[in-house]
């Protein structure tokens, strides 16, 4: 595997902590996308000016009540803008798609950025989305598994003969191989007991979902250690995860400027049945608003929320943290001041910590 520059790192636990930025993307119905879109801009070159360590965009078709912009092209554009950052495809709804053109997409992304991509890749959840691609949630593990075999074989093999349920490769090669070797990062999301241990078998890391509660993670953690024992696999030296993160002067400013934006987005993750995908006793979001962020956002002043990074840190060994700072309909000012305020005031305190 390549090893790209790790951008702003803190000592952190006896870790090294990266910060990442993600880029949702998604706007209400009505907004200037265009003018959306140049912002995303100003917030990918404001992260790369700032010292982060990573850009990431998901990825979701037919995403109403939202607009959205598509993880591929978006990434491609963006990243020029972003010289310093890794980028990360996170998450490749995998199920949907057929390995040789995700296997050269990404292989396209990884030159033209210098080795900089982390693929990532999930199941996926929505039967609107099976449906459009052709397929169904019964067939998604399968699919899943069948197209990551076949994706690294196509990266790390000159020729790849392989009869899949929905592909055959028949002396079929990527048009071009990857700049990291052999392969790059492989990040899988998972929500489920079952999902990690199957992020274990097949990935590189697991990537801790933004959604499930803390002390669910920690639970899952050592599901995760176990699953590695029996693959004979280490435990990752780079653990990412995804949070929802906002900073603020204190704890319920923090709750008052995000608590709109941040509502409506989880709202949707449960009219969209997130809540399907995730552990018993920690599968509902449809809860009101206090119950649901109560250990499961970090949010607060900057002490709180550094002192909740390094928590989370030393309970679980999560040493990249990714951070959606903006939800649907948030202004861009308040998104501005985030990266500043967390680059300035809450890495290093992580740091010292």
């Amino acid at each position: 595997m390549g090893s790209p520059s790790l951008g702003l790192g803190a000592r952190a636990g006896g870790l090294t902590m990266q910060f990442g930025l993600m880029l949702r993307a998604q706007f209400p119905q009505g907004d200037d996308m265009q003018a959306r879109f140049q912002e995303q801009l100003e917030q990918a070159r404001l992260a790369n000016a700032l010292g982060y360590a990573s850009l990431t965009k998901g990825m979701h078709y037919s995403s109403a009540p939202w607009q959205g912009l598509q993880q591929l092209p978006f990434l491609c554009r963006v990243m020029a803008e972003v010289p310093d950052l890794r980028i990360n495809f996170g998450l490749i709804l995998l199920s949907l798609h057929k390995p040789l053109d995700v296997a050269e997409q990404i292989a396209t992304v990884d030159v033209m950025s210098g080795g900089k991509v982390i693929f990532g890749v999930a199941l996926g959840y929505r039967e609107v989305e099976f449906l459009a691609f052709g397929t169904t949630q019964k067939e998604r593990v399968k699919r899943f598994e069948e197209n990551l075999e076949a994706v690294r074989r196509l990266w790390t093999e000159d020729v790849v003969n392989m009869v899949g349920s929905h592909f055959t490769l028949l002396g079929a090669s990527a048009s071009t191989k990857p700049v990291q070797k052999p392969h790059p990062p492989i990040w899988i999301g998972a929500n489920a007991d079952a999902a990690i241990r199957r992020a274990a078998r097949l990935g590189d890391s697991w990537y801790v979902n933004p959604h499930n509660r803390s002390d669910t993670i920690v639970r899952q953690v050592e599901v995760y250690k176990r699953a590695l024992d029996a693959h004979d696999k280490p435990f990752p030296a780079e653990f990412p995860a995804r949070r929802e993160v906002f900073v603020a002067r204190s704890r319920s400013e923090a709750i008052r400027l995000c608590a709109p934006f941040l509502a409506a987005k989880y709202e949707a993750y449960h009219r969209w049945g997130q809540d399907r995908a995730m552990p018993e006793g920690d599968n509902d979001l449809g809860v009101d608003f206090d119950d649901l962020i109560r250990d499961r956002f970090l949010l607060g002043s900057p002490d709180e929320v550094a002192e909740q990074m390094l928590v989370l840190n030393r309970a679980t060994g999560i040493n990249h943290l990714i951070m959606s700072v903006q939800w649907p309909g948030m202004p861009q000012s308040l998104a501005l001041d985030e990266l500043h305020m967390l680059a300035e005031e809450v890495f290093p305190k992580v740091r010292q910590g």
